[in-house]
């Protein structure tokens, strides 16, 4: 059973849009109908869709960006919060903690900044659809990509806690959290790491980490 969607009219936004799992989402939104802005800070056309040059932890690109397409459109119904950066594939003690720090930055600041700036229009308007892209790595933790873990774990929490500052409203706030995704973010472990975390070397079982 194909389960479809009509969305004709609706405003989405898919941060890290251009490819893996956001791209994904994009084309699924558009299918659907949606009038879809692609948000990436290395975009790459995509049909049907709006491409904006988008840093999500730097507050004034989304600022500049979101003025655009409200002068498009008034509103935004729907916020994906996708973009993610997984890091090096090492232990802790041999991180940099300017490494670690930028992987916090997109992962959960990103979807902090994003949404400070886009949840005020959904309010204007009374509903809108927020969902945080986490991954398993959130609930399990997983060993030699700790700060990822742990950004995840803030965006799940986050998520759970707007939910409730919103739940007067018609705004609600999702997050899903897939187990592993080939993409090329994934990839760029190197294929002996990643084949070593599925199959072997990763507990639970199934590696819990996503590719955005």
């Amino acid at each position: 059973m194909t389960v479809t969607y009509e969305l004709g009219g609706k405003t989405a936004i898919v941060t890290g849009g251009a490819r893996g799992i956001g791209k994904a989402i994009a084309a699924q939104l558009l299918n659907s109908g949606a009038e879809v802005w692609i948000w990436d800070a290395d975009p790459t056309p995509v049909d049907g869709a709006h491409c904006q040059t988008v840093d999500v932890t730097k507050a004034h690109q989304i600022k500049d960006a979101l003025a655009e397409i409200v002068a498009d459109n008034s509103r935004i119904d729907i916020l994906i919060n996708n973009a993610g950066y997984l890091g090096d594939y090492r232990g802790f003690e041999a991180f940099d903690p300017i490494e670690w720090q930028r992987i916090i930055g997109v992962n959960l600041i990103g979807v902090f900044e994003v949404t400070h700036q886009v949840l005020p229009i959904m309010r204007k308007v009374g509903r809108g659809r927020i969902i945080n892209m986490g991954s398993l790595a959130g609930k399990e933790g997983l060993p030699n990509l700790a700060a990822y873990s742990a950004a995840s774990a803030g965006v799940i929490a986050f998520t759970k806690a707007l939910s409730r500052e919103t739940c007067d409203t018609d705004i609600r706030v999702n997050c899903v959290a897939p187990g592993p995704i080939d993409t090329e973010l994934i990839r760029r472990l190197g294929n002996d790491v990643v084949d070593d975390m599925i199959h072997d070397k990763c507990q639970p079982a199934q590696a819990p980490w996503r590719g955005g």
